[in-house]
């Protein structure tokens, strides 16, 4: 909850960067595991798309009341 609360504050284009943070860790995170690296874990991976997910919805619900 609190992170969503989090993002929810931010305007249109702070949240458009914060996707392509995320989007960029995302593909950190996969070039790790198909190197076959056994530091990540899946978690990470699975917070890190739900995290995309959540700001994608925000972005598109601010897109929809303007």
């Amino acid at each position: 909850m609190k992170a969503t609360q989090e993002l929810r504050a931010l305007s249109a284009t702070e949240l458009q960067n914060r996707l392509k943070e995320f989007k960029k860790e995302l593909l950190k995170l996969r070039v790790e595991v198909g190197a076959g690296s056994g530091s990540t874990s899946a978690g990470k991976v699975k917070r890190t798309k739900k995290n995309i997910a959540r700001v994608l919805t925000i972005l598109n619900e601010k897109e929809g009341h303007q």
